[in-house]
């Protein structure tokens, strides 16, 4: 068997050394003692911490994103709100002969057609707001991430890069979140962003046109073109020139910055950039550009606010009637853009805010000159107390501070001579109305009707006494029951005890008593105890309290004696609707202020029709007509006739130690009446200036002079109609009785044809003592 060779050693690599031999005590001794107590190093981040780190951020952002989304959705309009988009309208106040009084808004804007809106003012709008309107699909896009990013960059909104449909987005439906930090102003350009691209699909180009031109904020509260032309210019957008309409366009910029009536040079300015834009993109040439500027421009400075002052007082009667109106349709007075047809006549309510004026600063310089406040104390320490409490220093201040602040205005003479003023100042309440159909053709409720701001109305709100005012209703009832004017009562006093033991002794105003007067000389001079008879003998207590609330009169009346002197309390307006009766030959109508109700759309939400009904025959109005002519012609009204000289009738009336003046008359044409007093009952007139003769008969005088000569007023001078009931008898002064060939004095007297005088059974033969027949009247 061979042998194997033995084997060789293994080379070693010239790289490779060979291993030392080192024990390993010597181990030991090369390792540090600060290796052996130190701990191993932390060994890196793993990958996949990375990775969840990663995805945790993902999902946070995520759900950020989704909130945000859905919070930018959330302010959003609806589908429905797209397609009916809803303007805050104004709603005019006109009266019958065409003229806006007044509107109501919390946004000033009335909506004008496309069509009807100048050429040269659309184009102003697409050069200077956007010029690429026609072209674009609501936005661009290019322009809108560039505003973004210099937004967020800025953390400001530093860019708007608004087109015209994302300005009408923001303006239309009220994307402006409630807070404006620089958030919630990007959301709102992200909101707007989406909208205008939501109404780009729902509308055309022209009708997204008219809604910015009608909804677009313009300054001094108008909204939209037609109220901004109507404030600036008073005029017509259609009647709008070039110049006007591009400052129009200019002012939308900055409806404060660039106000022409307040900063002319900015809004000037402001046009001229407008009319540059336009002869930049081909609108206009340079040369119109230049004849432009050379043209003047005329603001209506005196028409910047509506013209409310024509008839303050009446608008807030009728905004009362339709705020509760409003409950009853379901409309919204301040934004649905209504049409108010009223009844009211401009050119008659200018008439009589001349005559109040002008009787009013006249009148009150008789006050001021009579008046003493010595021994009125209470009455001034009341109303200073009332002022106080009004006054801004205490009802603005604490508990703690107002008895100070009291102290101070107490010591303020300033402050008592105005509070004395207030007291002293003779207020006024005057309405006329269309007796043939109730119409209320003109009011004024207040002395100072040109700052009336919705204070007390002394047409409709007050209840005062009428005194002698509310005669004519006592001789109604008599003549109604077959008395005859002539037909005769004692002038003698009565003591009257009533229910309640209480004695009353009525007087007349002159202390006079004894001898015998007709019903036409008790009403003619206003004869008190003439009055209490015929109340007592002939025309009976609830027969009067009855027929006053048949003719008008809604207050409360009670039936009791001391009616006959006026004694209910009773508007002004009551009064002279009961006085309308008269007038109207027996029919009463309801007083009405609104002829017609319409919405945006002209369709009709009420319309008021006459409410009619006859309580009185014809015979017997006329009669007290006739009694009442007697009153203007010859009897207290008579300074009536110092003004005003065409047919007319009425009553003057005047309360106790003259605290309430009254003249209620009327013409074949209208029915007016005026009361003059004091706020506070217990301030009176010191002279007989306060009677109703003196103090309310020449303003409704005055104020009728003014009507019947105005010649664009159509009114035909005619006469009261006598209706065929009516006969006229010669009398016998003596015994009021037909009279005979043997009268000694005669006098005409008409009578209703049912109730015909009885033949005077005195004067039957001739007598010697006798001169012979004589006449009189």
């Amino acid at each position: 068997m061979a042998k194997l060779p033995p084997k060789k050693p293994t080379p070693i690599s010239p790289s490779r050394k060979p291993l030392a031999k080192t024990s390993i005590s010597s181990k030991l001794k090369e390792i540090k003692p600060k290796q052996i107590i130190s701990k191993p190093p932390t060994p890196p981040p793993k990958k996949k911490f990375i990775l969840l780190w990663i995805f945790l951020f993902f999902v946070v952002a995520s759900i950020s994103a989704s909130f945000y989304v859905d919070y930018i959705m959330s302010g959003l309009p609806s589908l429905e709100q797209l397609e009916n988009p809803k303007q805050e309208l104004a709603t005019k106040v006109y009266s019958i002969d065409g003229e806006v009084l007044d509107q109501f808004y919390f946004k000033n804007r009335t909506h004008i057609q496309l069509e009807k809106i100048p050429k040269h003012l659309i184009d102003a709008l697409i050069a200077t707001e956007d010029i690429n309107f026609y072209k674009h699909w609501g936005v661009t896009p290019w322009r809108f991430l560039r505003a973004l990013v210099k937004n967020v960059f800025a953390l400001r909104l530093k860019e708007g890069a608004s087109t015209i449909t994302q300005q009408l987005s923001r303006n239309l439906y009220n994307l402006q979140t409630s807070r404006e930090n620089v958030f919630d102003k990007i959301t709102r350009k992200i909101r707007e962003f989406i909208t205008a691209v939501q109404i780009e699909k729902e509308y055309s180009k022209n009708e997204i046109l008219e809604m910015y031109l009608n909804e677009i904020y313009m300054g001094r509260s108008a909204y939209g073109v037609a109220a901004a032309s109507s404030i600036f210019f008073d005029k017509q957008v259609s009647d709008l020139t070039l110049s006007e309409s591009s400052l129009l366009i200019g002012i939308i910029k900055g409806p404060s910055f660039y106000d022409p009536i307040r900063h002319l040079d900015r809004a000037l300015g402001r046009r001229n950039i407008v009319l540059s834009q336009m002869v930049k993109y081909d609108f206009i040439s340079e040369e119109t550009k230049e004849k432009v500027l050379a043209e003047p421009l005329n603001f209506s400075l005196g028409n910047t606010s509506t013209p409310a002052g024509v008839a303050p007082h009446y608008i807030e009667f009728v905004r009362q009637q339709l705020l509760q109106k409003a409950e009853n349709y379901g409309f919204d007075l301040f934004r649905d853009g209504l049409s108010i047809y009223t009844t009211l006549d401009s050119r008659i309510q200018r008439h009589l805010s001349r005559a109040v004026e002008e009787h009013m600063f006249e009148f009150q310089k008789i006050v001021d000159s009579t008046w003493s406040w010595k021994n009125h104390y209470d009455i001034l320490e009341d109303g200073i107390k009332k002022q106080i409490k009004q006054h801004p220093l205490y009802s603005s201040s604490n508990q703690f501070e107002r008895d100070s602040i009291s102290k101070y205005l107490r010591a303020n003479k300033i402050f008592i001579d105005s509070v004395k003023k207030i007291l002293q100042t003779a207020q006024v309440g005057v309405v006329l109305i269309d007796p043939k159909t109730g119409a209320i053709l003109a009011m004024i409720g207040g002395a100072d009707f040109k700052n009336f701001k919705y204070g007390l109305n002394h047409v409709t709100q007050i209840r005062r006494q009428p005194g002698s005012a509310f005669k004519p209703f006592v001789y109604t009832v008599a003549i109604d029951n077959g008395y005859s004017p002539s037909y005769t009562l004692q002038n003698q006093p009565v003591t009257i005890t009533g229910s309640d033991g209480i004695r009353w002794s009525p007087e007349n105003v002159d202390n006079s008593i004894g001898g015998e007067f007709t019903l036409r000389e008790g009403l003619r001079e206003s004869i008190n105890l003439i009055a209490v008879h015929a109340i007592m003998e002939i025309a009976p207590k609830e027969q009067v309290a009855e027929y006053a609330k048949r003719m008008g009169i809604k207050s409360q009346v009670l039936p009791v004696e001391s009616i006959a002197l006026g004694t209910p309390e009773v508007t002004p307006l009551e009064m002279t609707s009961a006085f309308g009766v008269f007038a109207n030959e027996g029919v009463a109508v309801e007083p009405i202020s609104i002829l017609r109700i319409e919405d945006k759309d002209g369709n009709k939400i009420e319309e008021n029709l006459t409410d009619e009904k006859e309580v009185l025959s014809r015979e017997t109005a006329y009669i007290l007509t006739s009694m009442m002519e007697d009153v203007v012609n010859r009897g207290t009204g008579t300074r009536i006739r110092n003004y005003f000289n065409y047919p007319a009738a009425g009553k003057t009336g005047t309360t106790n130690n003259f605290s309430d003046a009254w003249f209620v008359g009327f013409t074949p044409q209208y029915v007016a009446g005026v009361w003059i007093g004091f706020d506070d009952h217990r301030i009176k007139f010191n002279t007989s200036e306060g009677q109703g003769g003196r103090a309310a008969a020449p303003l409704w005088g005055k104020f009728m002079q003014y009507i019947y000569d105005d010649a664009s007023i159509p009114i035909t001078k005619e006469y009261f109609s006598r209706p065929e009931g009516i006969i006229t008898e010669i009398i016998c002064l003596d015994t009021k009785k037909k009279a005979t060939e043997f009268c000694p004095i005669k006098f005409s007297e008409i009578f209703n044809s049912k109730y015909p005088p009885q033949p005077c059974d005195k004067h039957i033969s001739s007598s010697k003592e006798e001169t012979g027949p004589r006449s009189v009247f």
